[in-house]
């Protein structure tokens, strides 16, 4: 039970936190002060309140924001020669970086001087542990090398037979269901959910088959959190993360207790792993298993590492292959294009178990893999993300001071002109293979997502072409 002091003292924190920030009259500050209270009151006191209206008004803030900078990087109203300067929240510095450039600079020669924000790495890490995706400088580079046999290409093909299986499941089940309509979301997020466990950790979670299952449950509360849960990692990444996680909520407690339920059940997962090896056992084909074979991480690192594949690898290929299904609904043309060859080159899927599929029948289908780059290309999974940059640097010579936070847009980037041609806004899957390996592009440095998520989605895609 929340006391009422408690309330008040929360309240109090927060209100004095940010005010103490706000210099002058920043609507922005504003804004995110008045989200705060929202979310305060409504998770406290005011069960009456939605806040459905708030979250969609700041997802489609967001998506406005995604659109402004493409007219940005394709310099339609703010002439620039690859760095944008604006003012963010309480007035800090942000750069967008819209040229080749500037992104190779950040991203490739200077990248251990733009580590991602502490913020971040300090809220995502709360339930994620510092894996490879969180991990900075020396900790990096150390697990960067140790799992880059896990993500070798032979080895990441060798797991194109469980996806297959795995999308086969989907299918089965979706015929099966006899729907009228077929809600793609769900069922992109339930089918990655698995192809996650079986490719990543060697463990079937049953999401397909059972909806409901318990772990099911408690995954999605920290992977694929609410409304509400996502308004809090949205102010998270504002202000120190110490400042919500002091909160008296309920979504605080249920979203700290899922994630240590998740991580016991990677640590069960790694334990019998580790005895396998320990037996000369351990022949598993999964990439933690892969890692542990390395010897260089402890129990607690390759959970971080699970963790971070959990959260990192479902949700960038549930969002590609949602995406997909949406863009061969608009492009019946491609659709029937792609079909073609699917139905040409895999086994129907009712033969399945006589004839399974490897990574040769899925890389000799030329449309296929270029469908699937032109998805990625278009609706990047990760529409945007920041740098800081970690000292007095340059880019592109310009002066850049210590703390400037950068901001990374493929969303932007991808459909850049510059970048692509005169018909960046349109989706032409005959770019990649025309054009260079790059799809025309000048460089490939953060413009889009290949490699495991690529293959996943190539093989989702694969088996939805045959049946539908």
């Amino acid at each position: 039970m929340i006391e009422t002091w408690q309330i008040v003292l929360a309240g109090a924190t927060l209100s004095g936190y940010l005010l103490a920030l706000l210099h002058d009259d920043n609507q922005e500050s504003m804004f995110l002060l008045g989200l705060l209270g929202a979310l305060c009151l409504e998770t406290t006191l005011w069960k009456s309140l939605a806040l459905g209206p708030w979250y969609e008004a700041v997802s489609r803030a967001l998506l406005l924001a995604c659109e402004r900078m493409v007219r940005w990087c394709r310099n339609e109203t703010v002439p620039n020669d690859g760095l944008l300067r604006y003012l963010g929240f309480f007035n800090a510095e942000r750069i967008v970086l819209t040229s080749p450039e500037a992104l190779h600079e950040v991203l490739v020669t200077q990248n251990y001087s733009f580590p991602k924000p502490a913020s971040l790495r300090e809220t995502a890490g709360r339930f994620l542990g510092i894996g490879l995706i969180l991990s900075e400088g020396d900790a990096h580079k150390l697990q960067r090398r140790s799992m880059n046999p896990a993500f070798a290409p032979r080895n990441i093909k060798a797991l194109y037979p469980l996806f297959w299986d795995k999308t086969r499941e989907m299918i089965e089940k979706i015929t099966a269901d006899r729907a009228e309509t077929v809600e793609v979301v769900e069922w992109a997020s339930r089918t990655t959910l698995d192809l996650i466990g079986v490719a990543g950790l060697g463990k079937d979670f049953g999401a397909i088959k059972e909806e409901d299952n318990k772990l099911v449950k408690t995954y999605n509360v920290v992977f694929q959190p609410s409304a509400r849960a996502r308004m809090l990692h949205l102010i998270e990444s504002l202000v120190p993360a110490w400042v919500l996680t002091a909160l008296p909520i309920k979504l605080n407690l249920d979203m700290s207790h899922a994630a240590r339920s998740i991580r016991e059940t990677c640590r069960e997962i790694i334990s019998s792993k580790q005895k396998k090896l320990k037996e000369k056992k351990l022949d598993d084909m999964d990439i933690i298993s892969a890692a542990i074979r390395t010897g260089t991480f402890t129990e607690d690192g390759l959970i971080d590492q699970a963790m971070t594949l959990l959260a990192a690898g479902h949700d960038t290929t549930g969002a590609a292959f949602t995406w997909g299904i949406y863009l061969l609904a608009k492009h019946p043309e491609v659709q029937d294009r792609l079909r073609h060859e699917i139905r040409q080159r895999l086994p129907p899927l009712t033969q399945a178990n006589e004839s399974p599929i490897s990574s040769i029948n899925i890389d000799s289908m030329p449309y296929l893999q270029a469908v699937c780059s032109e998805i990625l290309r278009f609706y990047a999974p990760v529409p945007q993300t920041l740098r800081e940059a970690a000292h007095d640097t340059t880019i592109l010579n310009q002066f850049i001071p210590k703390g400037t936070r950068i901001v990374i847009a493929p969303w932007a980037t991808n459909r850049c002109t510059k970048l692509w041609g005169a018909d960046a806004q349109s989706l032409n899957p005959d770019r990649w293979l025309y054009e260079s390996t790059h799809g025309g592009a000048e460089r490939s440095e953060g413009v889009y997502w290949t490699g495991v998520c690529e293959g996943r989605v190539g093989v989702l895609v694969g088996g939805v072409g045959w049946k539908f």
